[in-house]
């Protein structure tokens, strides 16, 4: 017995000289950023420490007989002690000297991290040594005080661009004035008087477009829509209000024109000739597919006009839009 105590007293001597140097080295200091890291190393080998103490009571029995096991090992991992079955048990001293090597390769780790970010520093800290940094400007002299002339190795201050001007769109340029030959002309068109009031601002409207005057005309067809929107000639003065943007070359506006009147009311008197002429606009707009579509909706919406009134009209759009 006295033999056995002694080979253990020297296997625990063992023990604690390589706990010792163990937390030696652990205790290094390292820079702040790894305070929590050697915090938990300290934690790791304070439970060491109570392990060793536990190994010595069991080796020499005496006053306290409750054996202290070494703490739980963290969750996801087996505890060095645990046994396995059908693998060799391990003895206390092995199980305390697996974790010492495991608190110095962690140790090592950190160090590495340590050395690894330092270099970082040193290459940062050469390469902001290295860039000329620029030169300040020279503070504006108080009131009554010489200013200081700037030094010569310092570059010349730039001036800072222009700041650019604010684009502001050109008013759109007012229509001229009518000539007063114009004007006289206009006014020796007479306009009908009839007891229907709405059929003579419409005829009167349409006298203005035969004779050319496409603006009058068509201000005076709106007033005609705007005032008698329910008149028996509202398909006729949309379709003609069309015609005279259309023959002022003002084909957009004559296009809205034309749909409108087609798409308000497909069965009115002139709304046949509204799609057809929506064909014509569409062709001088350059937009051919969207003509060909005016024109196909007129062949098949309109087969008695496209084979009678409109006859002539149709084929020769139907060339200018060049459909198949």
């Amino acid at each position: 017995m006295t033999q056995m105590r002694a080979r253990a007293a020297g296997v625990l001597a063992l023990a604690a000289l390589a706990g010792s140097s163990s937390l030696m080295a652990v205790t290094v200091a390292v820079p702040a950023a790894h305070a929590q890291d050697g915090t938990v190393g300290e934690i790791r080998l304070r439970k060491l420490e109570a392990e060793v103490r536990a190994l010595q009571r069991q080796v020499f029995p005496g006053g306290q007989t409750q054996f202290e096991g070494p703490a739980a090992p963290p969750p996801g991992t087996t505890s060095p002690g645990a046994a396995v079955v059908g693998s060799p048990a391990t003895s206390p001293v092995t199980d305390l000297l697996a974790r010492m090597d495991a608190i110095e390769a962690q140790n090592a780790r950190l160090t590495a991290q340590v050395e690894e970010l330092s270099n970082r520093m040193r290459k940062l800290e050469a390469q902001s040594a290295a860039t000329p940094s620029a030169a300040a400007a020279p503070l504006p002299a108080e009131v009554g005080e010489t200013p200081m002339p700037a030094q010569t190795s310092a570059p010349a201050p730039t001036a800072p661009p222009p700041r650019p001007r604010p684009v502001v769109a050109a008013p759109p340029a007012k229509p001229m004035p009518p000539s007063a030959a114009r004007v006289a002309a206009v006014k020796a068109i007479i306009k009908p008087q009839t007891d229907d009031a709405g059929e003579d601002d419409y005829t009167y409207g349409f006298k203005l477009w035969e004779a050319k005057f496409y603006p009058e005309a068509a201000q005076q067809l709106k007033m005609f829509l705007d005032k008698y929107p329910r008149h028996k000639r509202v398909s006729y003065a949309r379709n003609l209000l069309g015609r005279a943007y259309l023959d002022d070359d003002k084909p957009r506006e004559a296009a809205n024109w034309f749909l409108q009147n087609y798409q308000a009311d497909k069965k009115g008197e002139r709304a046949p000739d509204s799609l057809l002429y929506l064909a014509q606009a569409m062709v001088d707009l350059k937009d051919t597919n969207r003509a060909c579509i005016a024109l196909g909706e007129f062949a098949d919406t309109y087969k008695t006009e496209a084979a009678g009134r409109l006859h002539s009209l149709y084929d020769e759009t139907r060339k200018s839009a060049a459909c198949n």
